[in-house]
């Protein structure tokens, strides 16, 4: 299917479903507000469900159900919709909850976080996209992760913590001169007040991130996800026993990881290679 068709798709079933979560709760005579203090909820998040722009997870889904006296309802639209109606193009569900998270912890083994990149580096990420993009594409894309950037400089900003593989350090996407500013870039973000950075270096006889790379999240009601793609698609985790396994990963991987001294250290004298 074509990604403009399951970007239809996909707001079509969160409309629907938004569109139910509104009926339920105006038949229970509750408004945004009185049933997000009752679900635990903020109500920017209720209201991002009924207009569609946010998906429904899970766990909410059935929080809902019992506070509304809807026998499951809403669960079971959520658990019925189509594959791909749950994994929102570009990643859009994955990005509204980077926003507004608490905290971030981010494992990456072949390409810089996307919150890390620079215009250039994510232009020559995207440059690579098999099959080719055109060139509206590419600009589109670029726009849209620079716009993510302001994430980590925003008056309340998550705690972020990122580990990520020495192997792409050594690549040279983009050319030299993208090398290099992402390097210089790489190298200013370690100073972000609340951002950790940690390299895992080559070599290693033991390594916790085999199985690729993934993303934790803590939201404002404190619930707490995880994310991850591969190369036909995403999936967002919400099942506590899923994320309790990731979350023991990364744990593992800090302490395999240089420190954020001997991080910072690499990152200079690949600066002084160049």
């Amino acid at each position: 299917m074509h990604p403009r068709n399951r970007q239809r798709r996909n707001a079509s079933a969160m409309k629907l479903v938004g569109k139910l979560v509104g009926l339920f709760r105006v038949t229970a005579d509750l408004t945004q507000a009185q049933l997000a203090d009752r679900a635990a909820v903020q109500v920017e998040t209720i209201a991002s469900i009924e207009q569609g722009r946010r998906a429904l997870l899970p766990d909410l889904a059935r929080r809902l159900d019992a506070l509304l006296g809807t026998k499951g309802a809403l669960e079971t639209a959520v658990d019925n919709m189509p594959e791909v109606d749950l994994i929102p193009a570009w990643a859009e569900q994955y990005m509204d909850l980077e926003r507004e998270a608490l905290a971030l912890s981010w494992f990456e083994n072949q390409v810089l976080p996307g919150l890390l990149q620079t215009e250039g580096y994510a232009r020559a990420v995207f440059r690579t996209d098999v099959p080719a993009l055109n060139d509206e594409e590419v600009d589109s894309r670029v726009t849209a992760r620079m716009g993510r950037l302001e994430i980590l400089h925003q008056q309340e900003p998550p705690t972020a913590s990122f580990v990520i593989s020495e192997a792409i350090l050594r690549d040279r996407l983009g050319g030299d001169d993208v090398y290099s500013n992402m390097l210089r870039h790489l190298r200013a973000c370690t100073e972000i007040t609340g951002v950790t950075i940690q390299i895992m270096p080559l070599g290693r006889c033991t390594h916790a991130g085999l199985s690729g790379p993934f993303i934790l999240l803590e939201t404002p009601e404190h619930q707490r996800l995880a994310y991850t793609e591969t190369q036909r698609g995403s999936q967002l985790i919400s099942a506590p026993d899923d994320v309790s396994i990731l979350e023991r990963k990364y744990a593992m991987l800090r302490t395999q990881a240089l420190n954020t001294e001997e991080s910072r250290g690499l990152l200079e004298r690949l600066l002084g290679e160049r």
